[in-house]
């Protein structure tokens, strides 16, 4: 089993959708990659387990009763303990503005409903890897600035 396998094998991925069809469908399809999942059926049960769990991704629904996957977005990169957790808006919509709109929100990726699996698969695996790079990047560099910090002191 190669490096980057294992790298996704220990992800987890929290799925959000009101809806809970889609829900269950998110999770199978991920069953593949051989991930943990996390369900959430509401944004604010989602900021609830970001805050506890520290997922590896979020795939958030946009439209969802009293707190939208937008605004989910906005505070989850706005918010400097969580901001570095990639996010995939899964959407209906298909306007411009509504593309935008999860741009602005912060959102690192979308995907348009209907899901298709491989395109699910292909973008979350890349998001994923992308993640274990970024934090692998950021220990190394965490490294580097004790090891710079002891020369100076002459250690």
């Amino acid at each position: 089993m190669t490096e980057e396998n294992n790298d996704i094998m220990n992800s987890t991925v929290l799925v959000v959708d009101d809806n809970e069809q889609n829900l269950e469908l998110l999770i199978a399809y991920l069953e593949d990659l051989q991930c943990g999942t996390i369900a959430a059926s509401t944004g604010v049960e989602a900021l609830e387990i970001v805050k506890e769990k520290m997922p590896d991704l979020v795939l958030l629904d946009v439209m969802m009763p009293k707190m939208s996957g937008f605004e989910v977005c906005r505070r989850l990169k706005g918010d400097p303990q969580t901001s570095h957790i990639p996010i995939i808006m899964v959407t209906a919509l298909s306007e411009l503005a509504d593309i935008e709109r999860a741009i602005d929100s912060g959102t690192d990726d979308f995907l348009s409903k209907p899901v298709n699996k491989w395109e699910l698969i292909t973008r979350v695996k890349t998001m994923l890897k992308l993640k274990n790079l970024t934090d692998k990047l950021e220990r190394t560099l965490a490294y580097l600035d004790q090891v710079e910090a002891q020369v100076r002191s002459g250690k």
